[in-house]
């Protein structure tokens, strides 16, 4: 994918979110953050740009992707608080079909499930965990991932497994139908979600990604 020089990050003050606003940061591109507590924000380069906002707000989506090239996001549930995946699914694909802005890199856990999974039985008991200890959340993501499959926009969601909070580059492994390792860096995350924002390899896939 050409011609991207900002994009727009989605939990990029999160722990993954840190790793991929230095890795945007390192290959040169601005970057526009949608931070709830901007004044929170530990990295300090002058290729940022932070709009103070709320994913589940239209509004704060509509500042947060006006004059990008590309969404990426690594948003995830927050602890007591209203569900955030169907809602900011929804406001971002809205106002990237307003804005002309087709390609979409997102983070999101094994429990998602697509039609073309053959999940082995240890991926599957952890979609099944989820399913049980947290139903509303595990609805609320598939919800969000009915939206994406819906639009036309150039979306990957990428699949992770545990994520270790690292620099550890390791080779991965990338599969449309199981997760085949058990762990990832948070590096690799970014790493990958860039290189695909770029190349599009998967563009309206779901690929898991592990740490071989």
């Amino acid at each position: 994918m050409k011609n991207i020089k900002k994009v727009a990050v989605l939990g990029g003050g999160g722990r993954t979110g840190n790793y991929l606003v230095n890795q945007l940061l390192k290959e040169g591109f601005s970057v526009k953050l949608l931070l709830r507590h901007p004044e929170d924000f530990s990295i300090q380069n002058n290729q940022i740009e932070m709009i103070k906002g709320d994913a589940v707000d239209l509004e704060s989506i509509k500042s947060l992707l006006k004059d990008c090239q590309a969404v990426l996001s690594t948003i995830g549930q927050r602890k007591d608080e209203p569900l955030v995946a169907s809602a900011a699914t929804k406001n971002i694909l809205q106002v990237m079909n307003d804005y002309g802005i087709q390609r979409y890199v997102l983070l999101a856990g094994l429990n998602i499930e697509t039609p073309f999974d053959k999940k082995s039985t240890k991926t599957q008991m952890a979609t099944d965990w989820m399913k049980t200890n947290f139903p509303i959340i595990q609805e609320d993501r598939q919800k969000a991932y009915d939206f994406l499959v819906e639009s036309k926009i150039e979306r990957t969601q990428v699949r992770v497994p545990f994520i270790e909070f690292t620099d550890v580059n390791s080779e991965i492994s990338i599969s449309l139908e199981d997760c085949l390792g058990d762990k990832i860096s948070a590096f690799d995350i970014a790493t990958f979600m860039i290189q695909e924002m770029e190349a599009s390899k998967f563009s309206g896939k779901s690929p898991f990604i592990s740490a071989i």
